[in-house]
């Protein structure tokens, strides 16, 4: 018998037949012995369905409501899946993402887990219940209730799974696994078996979109094992666990690509210290993720500052970029989202050198420039033009060897 976490996201429960497909895979999971505990997405595109709601109603709605009225997708869809188990003769209780003591910080519409208190998911589990959780809510410690941003219920379904110390942490998608690249992008990527949570962290980080980066970070923290499959299949997905020794015989083992960025440049800073410091301060305080950074060399004691930021902080960036080019005296600022971050992942990076100078050369070979460069131990990221994303990604794909053969 096994302590099982199991997530659907909204494809898998976006109508009544399939929240009924997701009850019978939940009831004869747990007739085969294993306690269950199942976290649930909205139902197909609700929450964008909501969100256009809201901005029809105004331009800024205030974030403490907006996650109120985006809270409700989950809870309509763990009631129907509770109703459908009954409806198979096995018992099944539902609670929202505060009623199993989620905690958060107060944050609205990217809230942090900061706390768990599982009794109530504990005593559901001894009653004998199947239990299920609405993914993507919490609450603060003064009942305030938030939402956890996007891949919310990835996060729910992997601190859940920690915080009652499951055997594992079953996340069901519409794919059956993590590949080696999008296989809508290039048709010969091929679906990894098993992979560290450190290559899995940098691909959600790089903009994998299988499985969320806050997730995954969980899991590492508390050594979890996430199984990544698929929700219409019982066939194997992928197993995300510590490293082993055997994993770090590839060098490279994904090419991720990501479009949901957007590059600002500020021109004309002063080069002398406290600038940098200004700008991303002020940046924090509107709750802006930046990901890449750059510097020109000075010229004449001025220099360019760019950075990137997701499309969905575009706004905040544009209400904080006036204010801060003038504090920070920038002659001007210029937005640019026409990019695309290309990443090769892979802990094999670590002790082969050469990657950086073929992955250039094969980005040149296709007449593609590059405009920003970030690297890690096990990660090497290019920002270029969106128009070269495809192209560029199917490129490194062959010329690092991942092509099925």
């Amino acid at each position: 018998m096994a302590l099982v976490v199991t997530k659907f996201g909204g494809t898998s429960v976006a109508t009544p037949e399939k929240i009924r497909a997701v009850a019978e895979r939940l009831v004869a999971r747990k007739k085969a012995g294993d306690e269950v505990v199942a976290i649930v997405s909205a139902m197909g595109h609700v929450t964008d369905e909501l969100t256009e709601m809201a901005y029809a109603i105004t331009d800024t709605p205030r974030m403490r409501e907006l996650d109120m009225l985006l809270s409700t997708g989950e809870q309509v869809t763990i009631a129907l899946l509770a109703m459908a188990i009954h409806e198979l003769g096995e018992r099944a209780i539902s609670f929202t993402g505060p009623q199993v003591g989620i905690v958060t910080d107060d944050a609205h519409a990217k809230a942090k887990i900061v706390e768990i208190e599982a009794t109530a998911i504990r005593e559901a589990l001894a009653a004998d219940n199947i239990v299920i959780v609405a993914g993507f809510q919490g609450s603060t410690r003064d009942g305030e209730i938030t939402t956890l941003g996007r891949g919310g219920s990835d996060t729910t379904a992997a601190a859940i799974a920690t915080g009652i110390d499951a055997d594992v942490c079953e996340i069901y998608t519409d794919v059956d696994g993590v590949y080696t690249a999008d296989p809508r992008v290039v048709p010969r990527a091929q679906k990894i078996d098993r992979i560290s949570h450190e290559e899995m962290l940098e691909m959600a980080a790089s903009g994998a979109g299988v499985l969320s980066m806050r997730s995954v970070e969980f899991a590492r923290n508390h050594d979890a094992i996430i199984h990544c499959r698929s929700s219409f299949t019982s066939e194997p997905g992928t197993i995300v666990t510590h490293e082993e020794t055997t994993m770090e015989n590839a060098i490279v083992s994904s090419v991720v690509h990501d479009m949901s960025d957007a590059k600002v440049t500020l021109r004309g800073l002063e080069d002398k210290p406290g600038v940098a410091a200004t700008i991303f301060d002020m940046l924090a305080r509107e709750n802006v993720n930046v990901d890449m950074v750059i510097q020109n060399i000075s010229e004449e004691g001025l220099t360019d500052l760019s950075f990137t930021a997701p499309h969905d902080d575009l706004q905040r960036v544009k209400t904080a970029i006036d204010a801060i080019a003038q504090k920070v005296g920038a002659r001007t600022w210029v937005l640019d989202d026409n990019i695309a971050k290309i990443s090769l992942i892979g802990a094999g990076m670590r002790t082969h050198p050469g990657v950086t100078a073929k992955m250039f050369r094969t980005l040149a070979d296709e007449d593609i420039n590059i405009d920003l460069i970030s690297t890690s131990p096990i990660r090497l990221s290019v920002v270029v033009a969106t128009d070269d994303t495809e192209r560029a990604v199917r490129a490194l794909h062959t010329a690092f060897g991942l092509d099925h053969e």
